[in-house]
């Protein structure tokens, strides 16, 4: 929930506040119901609210402990405040509201930076320390919530979204070609801390930064799972390894249901979604309301899984609503959702989660969605082949099976200024898989792919397009205790069945046979995977604008190729090249750049 804004100054002035203000009122859509600025000394907070604990005016932000000693604005829900509260009354602390940022700011009092390791949820904070001036920026463990960070000479600048640091002003916003390189090697994925933007960082997941008074900082990284087998699982066999599967996405789902609001669910009519729907319905859920998106089908190429969520809805009797949107529909929400984006992100699914946000947030404030079940458990096609891999030669492996394509196919793409001299994407991986802590080729990978490639992609994705509309979406199989396990399952049970096998088991215990045996399903939006006309006027529009040629990232002759055939260029993981291209410049485009 909400979004967070602030600005800290080391030159000895103060904050501007009308920069902040900007910021916030960039940040509206993520927390509609409430705003507020707070300033002293050298730091100033800006918060917009979406109310979902708390729903009265003491849950407003920025927030002052009870003490007068801390202050501070957060983005997310701490699923477990309600316990850490009771804990915290009981060594003397005292509570104004019933939320769950009061509670933040009470388990730091009390622990310091260590409190994050006592929260279970998603989130990004900002408190200031009222006595020493000093700033601390934390994030959750699987970076489900952002914090875009924004330094020049004198003054740090923080946000929940990149375009809120744009909003406040004087950001450097030339391309960073590290990035750059990342994001056409990597279906658009850029790994904290870079952005495409060579001014704006990201605070990385699992961290918190302490900020003091003159600029120096320090950071840490407080959870990494290890990826290897443990002492405790020894003797588990598939049964049991199943069950306790189960038994953890159960926690995280329940925990999910912390709100003051109705809770819906994402039903894409996929294992995980309807997992999600089943478990529900056995804790005793009624009318749960469930939502599905489709569209209509271009180049042969269906545009919906209603037969499956419909099967899902009536199995549990939801509450379930259907959109249908027609591909005249996708053109013209295109800019809306690049809006939205906090960094340019190329799957075709993206306009699918806004246009569904948009219909959902009509009905409720929350939802559980099934992202990241596939990197988690090993639910991808590539998997097996990486798997086989010996440990020196899954960098190579990995880049052969994953990557959009190599650093050579790069040089022949983008303009000299552009390319960096080495291949900063294969190293990036080379030395992430030699990092300790993963036993096998398969647990370095899923490790890889869990902490860098999910949280800058699908958990990016859904975060903005959600919070564009004023919805709240919560990720239970990013649970951290349910990650935790399923790292330490043992690869053979992640790899059966075609991928994800010991979730599969998991839901044959609750899920009709057809949900669990089908095949697997992408969220479809054929008029982007085809370049329907509309979709393709936009591009060419985009890529022959003036903006666009005196950028010059690509060379001419490389995009004149790739719009002569608009649907046969496609990269090595098949997705369409003349999006990805465009879709970097529409956003620039887009955000003034």
């Amino acid at each position: 929930m909400c979004g967070l804004s602030g600005e800290m100054r080391f030159d000895g002035t103060r904050p501007d506040l009308a920069a902040v203000e900007r910021m916030n009122d960039r940040l509206a859509p993520r927390g509609p119901d409430g705003e507020g600025v707070w300033s002293r000394d050298a730091v100033a907070l800006g918060h917009r609210r979406l109310k979902i604990i708390d729903l009265s005016e003491r849950g407003a932000q920025p927030l002052t402990d009870t003490g007068q000693e801390i202050t501070g604005v957060f983005n997310g829900c701490i699923y477990n405040y309600q316990e850490l509260r009771a804990e915290l009354t009981a060594l003397g602390h005292r509570f104004r509201s019933t939320s769950d940022t009061e509670v933040l700011l009470a388990a730091y009092r009390q622990w310091g930076t260590a409190c994050v390791d006592r929260l279970y949820g998603m989130f990004a904070f900002a408190l200031v320390e009222h006595r020493t001036g000093r700033l601390v920026l934390g994030r959750d463990r699987l970076g489900i919530k952002p914090l875009y960070l924004a330094q020049t000479p004198g003054r740090l600048r923080f946000a929940s979204s990149l375009p809120a640091l744009l909003a406040a002003g004087d950001v450097d916003t030339s391309l960073d070609p590290a990035a750059l390189h990342q994001y056409l090697s990597w279906h658009a994925t850029v790994a904290a801390p870079r952005t495409v933007l060579a001014g704006v960082r990201k605070l990385p997941p699992a961290t918190v930064r302490v900020v003091e008074p003159d600029g120096t900082y320090r950071e840490h990284r407080y959870w990494q799972p290890s990826y290897t087998r443990r002492p405790e699982h020894a003797g588990m066999g598939a049964a049991e390894w199943r069950d306790a599967v189960l038994d953890a996405l159960r926690t995280a789902v329940r925990r999910r249901m912390v709100a003051d609001v109705p809770v819906g669910v994402l039903l894409s009519g996929g294992l995980d979604s309807s997992l999600i729907v089943a478990l529900l319905a056995d804790e005793g859920q009624r009318d749960l309301a469930t939502f599905s998106v489709g569209f209509e089908a271009e180049g042969g190429d269906e545009g919906d899984e209603f037969r499956y969520s419909d099967l899902v809805a009536r199995e549990f009797a939801t509450d379930h609503q259907k959109f249908v949107v027609p591909s005249q529909r996708v053109s013209t929400a295109l800019d809306a959702a690049v809006a939205a984006m906090s960094e340019p992100m190329m799957s075709h699914d993206v306009v699918a989660f806004h246009l569904l946000s948009e219909q959902v947030s009509r009905n409720v404030k929350v939802v559980q969605s099934g992202q990241g079940a596939d990197e988690v458990f090993a639910g991808y096609h590539w998997y097996p082949e990486l798997a086989s891999a010996a440990r020196e030669e899954e960098p190579r492996r990995y880049a052969e099976t994953y990557f959009d394509r190599s650093h050579a196919d790069l040089a022949t793409m983008l303009q000299p200024d552009m390319l960096p001299q080495d291949d900063v994407s294969g190293r990036f991986v080379q030395e992430h898989m030699a990092a300790p802590g993963a036993e096998t080729a398969l647990d370095a990978a899923l490790r890889l792919d869990t902490h860098v490639m999910l949280v800058d992609d699908p958990v990016k994705r859904v975060d903005n397009m959600t919070m564009d509309w004023g919805l709240e979406a919560r990720v239970p199989f990013l649970d951290h205790e349910l990650v935790e396990l399923a790292a330490a399952c043992p690869p053979e049970l992640k790899l059966a069945d075609g991928g994800k096998g010991v979730l599969k088991e998991a839901g044959r215990k609750l899920l009709p046979r057809e949900v669990v045996d089908r095949p697997k399903g992408y969220f479809p939006v054929p008029a982007i995977t085809h370049m329907a006309g509309p979709v393709l006027e936009r591009v060419r529009e985009a890529l022959g604008a003036p903006e666009a040629k005196r950028r010059g990232v690509f060379q001419e002759s490389y995009v004149a190729e790739l719009l002569a055939a608009p649907d046969r260029h496609r990269t090595k993981r098949g997705a369409n090249a003349l999006w990805q291209v465009a879709l970097l410049e529409i956003w620039l485009q887009t955000h003034g750049i």
